[in-house]
């Protein structure tokens, strides 16, 4: 009964990954969320903070 749950389980987690990786393309790598003059990572959708600094 044990491996029966057991088994289910694996299949289940199985399945949900396989519908992350069909999602996961559409979401931007960490390599192309920092910022090409600082490298800082960019969070939201505004520009990063080294372009809005005073001075």
């Amino acid at each position: 009964m044990i491996v029966k749950i057991v088994l289910l389980f694996l299949v289940f987690v199985g399945v949900l990954g396989m519908f992350g990786k069909l999602r996961a393309p559409k979401i931007m790598r960490l390599g192309q969320r920092k910022c090409p003059e600082c490298g800082r990572y960019r969070i939201g959708r505004g520009p990063c903070p080294c372009k809005t600094r005073e001075g």
